[in-house]
């Protein structure tokens, strides 16, 4: 199998080290550790109190910020350009270009992962975990693609994304976005409207209603509602779990609960940070509550850069860009990671850690073995985050933005191919890279080549161990149909 050159790639293990307790009749299995994953949708660097944030953006963040204090925060963690893109990777521990999936689908083709993808859903449910996710998908609508025949045993949410919660409310809200009318407008008869889903695995699937602008203020309290009976549920029973939420805020339109409306006084976007943090602590709440906090790793995160679109358009923090680009603004997300006894307290790091590697990272938790007859681009991190090493196991990655090679990072030095600063912005395809060097150039305003023109050359060997990976296993295409066979090598 090849590997991308210039990733240092961590050792794998079958089991995380936990002290195994031994009764004169017999040993006792060790309890396997629990996951939860909080995904937030589109939350840009510069949201959170302890990134620079909070208040700044009209909202105290002050369970997220503690969050922060009891484990590791990271600086330089890295996600891909879009929606769907990042939620493959996690899923996958593939770059987004393998599996198809490096774009976000916009209808007309079979959208998602091919069921020839194994995701981290299976991996743990194959050790024994209970698996349940809520909220947003975006990984395929077809039935055999959706979340329950992919490795969760339960999931509530929508297939694709809360754009589509306009539709149906171009002509009832017309204070917040303009009407069109009904002769040129949407119709349910032109296209359907996005489903919520609630579904089990062996179970078809059941519609519970609509996507629409009232029932996208109230998804972020079901989505809370269900991650916590589904860990108090398995906590109480004894079964180790993998809970894996995505949670809709604060993707556009960027609406509060209205129990949260007005709360701040600052307006709709402070009103969404002050709800996203208070349901961020009931999901915390739920794990302390039911007396496994020292056995739950804990993941906070956000799949993308911020949001671009006005009145939406989120906080890249110090960094420059929106999402759908690979500007540092785009590819730069909080992280923080929280195991009590393991993962060092009030930590902060600047090393690079992409979102691929949660993938490897959470199966070795798990105690499963990762696939061996595909390319795998997540590293282990496990040993990093607990501390026992300071470097990452990763010094560099590619980026792209759709199908388009964009960029190359490489410890503090990015290598832009196509500049692009904003999604509506065109990108143009440079003549000579630029090199920028992110420890002096936050802003990406600089372009310093001509007397670091080296840093081309541990870029330029990450492009090619990815471009002769391509050649064994070659990439999926957009659109592709089960069933998948990879081709003969």
């Amino acid at each position: 199998m090849s590997m991308i050159e210039g990733i240092k790639f961590g050792s794998l293990a079958s089991l995380v080290g936990v002290t195994v307790a031994f009764s004169p009749v017999l040993a006792q299995q060790p309890r396997k550790p629990n996951v939860v994953v909080m995904l937030m949708d589109n939350l840009g660097y510069g949201e959170l109190g302890v990134y620079g944030g909070g208040l700044l953006r009209g909202a105290a963040t002050p369970r997220i910020d503690a969050l922060a204090g009891e484990g590791t925060r990271l600086l330089n963690f890295n996600v891909e350009a879009q929606c769907t893109p990042s939620r493959s990777a996690l899923m996958t521990g593939r770059f987004a270009i393998r599996s198809g999936t490096y774009e976000v689908p916009i209808g007309g083709v079979p959208d998602g992962l091919t069921q020839w993808e194994v995701t981290i859903a299976q991996l743990l449910s194959g050790q024994g975990y209970a698996t349940g996710m809520w909220g947003k998908w975006h990984l395929g609508s077809a039935q055999a693609r959706l979340p329950t025949n992919r490795g969760f045993d339960e999931w509530y949410g929508i297939p694709r994304t809360y754009d589509e919660a306009m539709w149906p409310s171009l002509d009832e809200t017309r204070s917040m976005w303009p009407s069109v009318g009904d002769k040129q407008g949407w119709s349910a008869r032109l296209v359907e409207p996005e489903p919520i889903y609630e579904a089990r695995s062996g179970e078809t699937p059941r519609v519970v209603a609509t996507l629409n602008v009232d029932n996208r203020r109230t998804m972020e309290a079901e989505i809370t509602r269900r991650a916590v009976d589904f860990i108090k549920r398995n906590a109480s029973a004894g079964k180790p779990f993998f809970a894996y939420v995505p949670f809709s805020l604060v993707h556009m339109p960027t609406l509060p609960n209205l129990e949260f409306a007005g709360k701040t006084g600052n307006g709709d976007w402070a009103d969404c940070l002050a709800e996203m943090d208070y349901r961020t602590g009931q999901v915390l709440d739920a794990i302390k509550q039911a007396g496994v906090e020292d056995d739950t790793l804990v993941i906070f995160t956000s799949d993308n850069g911020p949001e671009a679109t006005n009145p939406w358009e989120g906080d890249n923090g110090p960094w420059r860009g929106t999402y759908f680009t690979a500007m540092e603004g785009s590819l730069r997300a909080p992280f923080i990671i929280r195991w009590p006894g393991k993962v060092p307290a009030g930590r902060v790091s600047n090393e690079i850690v992409h979102i691929v590697d949660l993938f490897t990272t959470i199966a070795h938790v798990g105690g499963a073995d990762v696939p061996k007859d595909r390319p795998i681009d997540g590293v282990d991190q496990l040993d990093f985050f607990f501390g026992k090493q300071e470097a990452s196991n990763r010094e560099g990655f590619p980026a792209y933005v759709a199908d388009r090679l964009s960029a190359v990072k490489w410890r503090n030095w990015k290598v832009h191919l196509v500049w692009q600063e904003n999604m509506y912005a065109p990108p143009q395809k440079l003549p000579l890279p630029k090199v920028i060097n992110l420890l002096t150039d936050r802003k990406e305003e600089r372009d310093v080549a001509a007397y670091n023109s080296w840093v081309a050359d541990p870029a330029m060997k990450i492009i090619g161990g990815l471009e002769e990976s391509f050649k064994m296993y070659p990439p999926i295409k957009l659109g592709t149909s089960d069933p998948y066979t990879p081709p003969s090598r």
